[in-house]
């Protein structure tokens, strides 16, 4: 590998045939020049960006990266590794490494995001928060810079996709706000709050999770019981107009109507966990 450019002492851009990469080692660039040639024994990274742009962004973040940063993230990259028994791939590290690089920037001037999809990540995702806690452990461990432990909601965010590569991350995170916002519709209409631990609720949050699915997807379950439908309006009215607030916010979020049967499953679990919530709350 011919080196075209040296970024530092630890990267380098480099031609191997006919692509340009980038390399990453300790003192990969030291005591060399432009022109010198590289073995794959003298590097422990090799990047291979899938464009021209990529390679200059990657290029800039990995020149620009503060030492410390670049140690956390090998930290956790190999501790990902040794947990899932298998290689990540480059993207991931490099997504890490541009999120802990802002987070420490942020950090800098007493600026911690709180996520707004903590719930949802803990109940949904429990071995990538788990994973997200460790890696901040090992930010801090490193960089002596203390976070709130709801920074490891948004590194968490970084392994979902690692067990189904299938996994789209952004229309997870859509799902996840979509979900959270129709329970808040919920929580504001009954002006109650929740029992996350009853059965009741976790039927309720499994019911919303297929049917955010099926409306994302655009399906449609359909069986149009439109006498079933009537019926659960006039015995659960409440249910029924905080429906219709769902209505009009999956319109405003998808452009999609809910379907006659879906509203009436909405309906039924909407009651139950809202009427056991009622009972309890007055006891």
């Amino acid at each position: 590998m011919i080196i075209r450019q040296i970024l530092n002492n630890n990267i380098a851009l480099v031609q191997r045939g006919e692509l340009d990469v980038m390399v990453i080692s300790r003192g990969v660039s030291f005591k060399k020049k432009v022109g010198d040639t590289l073995t794959l024994a003298e590097v422990e990274k090799v990047f291979v960006p899938d464009s021209h742009d990529v390679l200059e962004n990657y290029s800039y973040l990995l020149s620009h990266a503060d030492p410390l940063t670049l140690d956390a993230t090998e930290q956790i990259v190999k501790y990902v590794e040794d947990l899932e028994q298998k290689k990540v791939n480059d993207y991931l590290y490099l997504t890490l490494l541009d999120h802990i690089d802002y987070a420490l920037k942020r950090a800098e001037k007493s600026q911690f995001i709180i996520s707004p999809l903590a719930w949802e990540v803990r109940k949904f995702y429990p071995e990538q928060y788990a994973m997200g806690k460790r890696a901040l452990a090992i930010i801090t461990e490193t960089t002596g810079v203390e976070f709130p432990e709801s920074e490891a909601i948004s590194i968490a965010l970084h392994f979902v996709n690692l067990s189904n590569p299938e996994i789209d991350i952004e229309e997870t995170i859509n799902a996840m706000e979509v979900m959270n916002n129709i329970l808040r519709i919920i929580r504001v209409h009954f002006q109650l709050d929740f029992d996350e631990g009853s059965m009741n609720y976790n039927r309720l949050v499994t019911h919303l999770q297929y049917f955010i699915q099926r409306i994302s997807a655009g399906e449609i379950y359909k069986s149009e019981n439109e006498e079933l439908n009537k019926q659960i309006r006039m015995m659960y009215p409440e249910a029924y107009l905080c429906v219709n607030k769902i209505r009009i916010y999956i319109l405003d979020r998808y452009d999609r109507e809910i379907t006659q049967d879906e509203e009436t499953y909405l309906m039924l679990h909407i009651n139950r966990v809202t009427q056991r919530e009622e009972r309890e709350e007055q006891q």
